[in-house]
C-alpha cells in the first residue's frame, strides 16, 4: 500500500525536524516470520492455494529530553505477504512529538490511541482505523494523524483530539484468504463527506479512576471507521466499494476491579445518515492465582455482545456469548495461553481462537494461533469464512 502524496510530504516534514537527534535516542523493535497453514482449499475463485507466509518489520525509535517533558517517537511498520498483495503494506504506526507542560500534555503527528476494556471485542476503540488484513481479531491498527491535548486534573484526564486525515480500512484482495465472496475495491472508496479522506474529525474523552472503578466516557464526531458496502463492477467482475458515512458517537468503557474479579463493560450509541443504533459488550474475568497449587494463574472469562440492529447488524457480534480462559505460567519465558469461543445465540455457530506465546532465549518469541469455525449456516456472518480455518506460527526476533 502506497501513501497518498500529501501523506508522504507530511511524514517527511515530521521526520526532518528530529533528524539530528536520531543518533541520540534508543532503537528497539522486531522482525517476524509468519506462516499460515490452511485446513481446506480456498472457497472463492482467484484465491491462492497452499501455505501462506509473511515477513513483518517494526523498528521503534524513542528519544526524550527535558527530563521526559519532551519526547519523540518513530515506529514504521512494513509487511510483505506471499499470497495477497493487499497484505503488503508500509505504514507509520507512530511519528509524533510529545510535550508535557505541568498538567497539560500535547501530542502532534501520527499516533495510536486505545480505548476499551473488554477482552473479546473492543467496541469503543474508535480513533485508529483497523488493519483488517493483519489479523482477523481486528486488534491491529493503522497510524492516525492527530493533534491530542490532555489535561490531567484531580477530577480525571480530559483528552481532546483533532484528526485531520482519515485512514481507509484494509481488506483482503482477490488472491487472499479470509475474505467475502465479492472482493472489496479499496482503490475506489466512497464518502458521505465531500472532503472525503480530508474531513477533519473531532473527539473528546474523559477518564478517571474512582475507587475500584476505571471509567471512560467519549464523544466522537467524524468519519465512521466501519464502512458500509455498495455493490459495483470493476474490470467486468462484481465487487464491493466501501462507503464511509459521517457519524456521531457517544461511548462508555467501565471496569470494576476487586481481588480476583474484573468486571468489564463497553457501550456505545451511534448515529449515521443510514442508521441509529446502540451496542454493548461486557462480562467478567476471574483469576485463580496459584492455580491447583502451582505457580500458574488461570483466568476464566465470560462476555456477552448485543447490538440493537439484531440480524441486520453488519457485525457478527450482534447476539453472541464469549467464553474463554487465560493461563499464565509466570515463568522467565513469559509463557501464556488464551483460548475462547464465540457462540451465536440464534444460529449456534461457534467461532474459536487459541493464542499461545513463549519467549525463546533472550531476544526471540514464538507465537501460535489457531482459528476454527463450526456449525455456521448461511444465516451467520461467519459463514463466508467457513473454509478458512488455519494454524499460524510466528517467530519474532527483538532487539
Amino acid at each position: 500500500m502506497i501513501f497518498e502524496d500529501k501523506r508522504v510530504w507530511l511524514m517527511l516534514g515530521l521526520l526532518a525536524a528530529p533528524a539530528s537527534l536520531l543518533g541520540q535516542g534508543e532503537w528497539s523493535g522486531f522482525v517476524s516470520a509468519e506462516t499460515r497453514v490452511w485446513e481446506s482449499s480456498p472457497l472463492y475463485a482467484g484465491q491462492k492455494e497452499g501455505v501462506s507466509a509473511a515477513l513483518i518489520l517494526e523498528p521503534e525509535y524513542y528519544n526524550e529530553r527535558q527530563d521526559g517533558d519532551l519526547a519523540f517517537e518513530f515506529t514504521p511498520y512494513a509487511r510483505i505477504d506471499t499470497h495477497d498483495e493487499e497484505r503488503d503494506i508500509f505504514d507509520i504506526r507512530e511519528l509524533s512529538f510529545l510535550k508535557v507542560m505541568g498538567d497539560w500534555e500535547v501530542r502532534a503527528g501520527i499516533s495510536k490511541v486505545f480505548w476499551g476494556v473488554v477482552e473479546s471485542q473492543h467496541l469503543v476503540d474508535t480513533i485508529n482505523q483497523t488493519d483488517a488484513v493483519a489479523s482477523p481479531d481486528l486488534e491491529d491498527k493503522l497510524g492516525q494523524p492527530m493533534l491530542q491535548v490532555v489535561n490531567v486534573s484531580p477530577v480525571g484526564d480530559f483528552s481532546f483530539f483533532v484528526l485531520p486525515y482519515f485512514r481507509e480500512r484494509t481488506f483482503p484482495g482477490v488472491e487472499g484468504r479470509l475474505r467475502t465472496p465479492l472482493v472489496v475495491d479499496t482503490d475506489n472508496p466512497l464518502f458521505e463527506s465531500s472532503d472525503e479522506e480530508e474531513h477533519v474529525d473531532f473527539a473528546f474523552r474523559w477518564f478517571n479512576i474512582i475507587g475500584d472503578f476505571d471509567i471512560g466516557l467519549h464523544y466522537f464526531r467524524g468519519t465512521n471507521r466501519d464502512p458500509l458496502f455498495v455493490e459495483s463492477v470493476k474490470d467486468g467482475a462484481p465487487g464491493l466499494r466501501p462507503y464511509y458515512e459521517q457519524m456521531d458517537q457517544i461511548g462508555l468503557d467501565l471496569q470494576y476491579t476487586k481481588e480476583g474479579w474484573l468486571w468489564k463493560l463497553e457501550a456505545l450509541g451511534r448515529e449515521t445518515e443510514s442508521d441509529r443504533y446502540s451496542a454493548v459488550a461486557g462480562g467478567f474475568e476471574y483469576t485463580l492465582f496459584g492455580f491447583a497449587g502451582s505457580d500458574k494463574d488461570l483466568g476464566l472469562l465470560a462476555e456477552g455482545h448485543l447490538d440493537s440492529r439484531g440480524k441486520a447488524a453488519p457485525t457478527p457480534f450482534n447476539r453472541d456469548v464469549f467464553v474463554g480462559a487465560r493461563l499464565t505460567w509466570n515463568d522467565e519465558a513469559d509463557t501464556a495461553l488464551i483460548a475462547g469461543t464465540f457462540m451465536d445465540w440464534e444460529t449456534q455457530a461457534l467461532f474459536g481462537r487459541l493464542e499461545f506465546e513463549k519467549r525463546v532465549g533472550n531476544d526471540m518469541k514464538l507465537e501460535i494461533e489457531l482459528q476454527r469455525l463450526a456449525n455456521a449456516d448461511a444465516a451467520d456472518a461467519f459463514y463466508q469464512l467457513r473454509d478458512d480455518n488455519y494454524l499460524q506460527v510466528t517467530l519474532s526476533k527483538f532487539w
